[in-house]
């Protein structure tokens, strides 16, 4: 299963996050964009962002492979999970990135065949079985 990782960096599926930032910041942000530099203040921060993160690139690449990490996408059919749990196998997902549940696996079958779950980024599944997970995520 580990070939249908898939490494990206998605634009539509994203997370939306908040953050505090001081007057003098934001005005300065703002001077930027109205410059001309960056088409918003979300772009601005995206670019700080990636910036930061190409930075600690060599970091980033040491924790992944030390942590045994998926690094991008992970999806997870309700035919992935009857295939597991026919083959009497559990997994330990650990996914930095997105993992996705799809929406028709059940929270039984979630218990069945999923013995942890380590997500640095998100997850997309029902409550339902988010809430069967719940002891086993970390």
């Amino acid at each position: 299963m580990a070939a249908d990782v898939q490494e990206l960096r998605p634009k539509a599926d994203s997370e939306k996050i908040t953050i505090n930032l001081g007057h003098v910041d934001l005005g300065q942000i703002d001077l930027l964009v109205q410059e001309g530099f960056y088409s918003n203040r979300t772009d601005f921060i995206r670019t700080a962002i990636r910036n930061q993160l190409d930075r600690h690139t060599d970091a980033v690449k040491q924790s992944v492979a030390r942590h045994q990490l998926d690094l991008g996408l992970r999806r997870y059919s309700r035919a992935d999970l009857e295939a597991v749990q026919a083959a009497g196998e559990m997994l330990h997902i650990q996914v930095l990135g997105l993992v996705a549940i799809a929406p028709d696996v059940s929270p039984e079958l979630a218990r069945a065949t999923i013995a942890s779950l380590h997500v640095l980024g998100a997850l997309q599944a029902s409550p339902a079985v988010k809430a069967a997970l719940r002891d086993r995520i970390r």
